[in-house]
């Protein structure tokens, strides 16, 4: 059999991850970064709704909704963030 045939005969092999026995610290931490992530995000739109109705009784207006955005889009970031990772490796 000739190098040529080999190649074209051979699949492609499809390895499926396996997280090692010493990644347990590793998960944990990322696991209390994600929920200490989420949970500011929650307070951050909080703290944005609070401005928003200071503001409002000021007469300012809608200029936090912009702040709102950047909130949001952290908090749609750290909930994909596996995602995202899994999209780029």
């Amino acid at each position: 059999m000739n190098s040529i045939t080999a190649i074209t005969t051979s699949t492609i092999p499809n390895p499926t991850p396996v997280v090692p026995a010493e990644a347990g610290g590793l998960l944990t931490v990322l696991n209390w970064a994600s929920g200490i992530g989420l949970v500011l995000g929650v307070l951050g739109v909080i703290i944005v709704g609070i401005t928003m109705v200071i503001q409002l009784q000021r007469g300012e207006g809608g200029q936090s909704l912009a702040k709102l955005g950047w909130v949001l889009l952290g908090c749609i970031i750290i909930t994909g963030a596996a995602g995202i990772v899994r999209a780029f490796v």
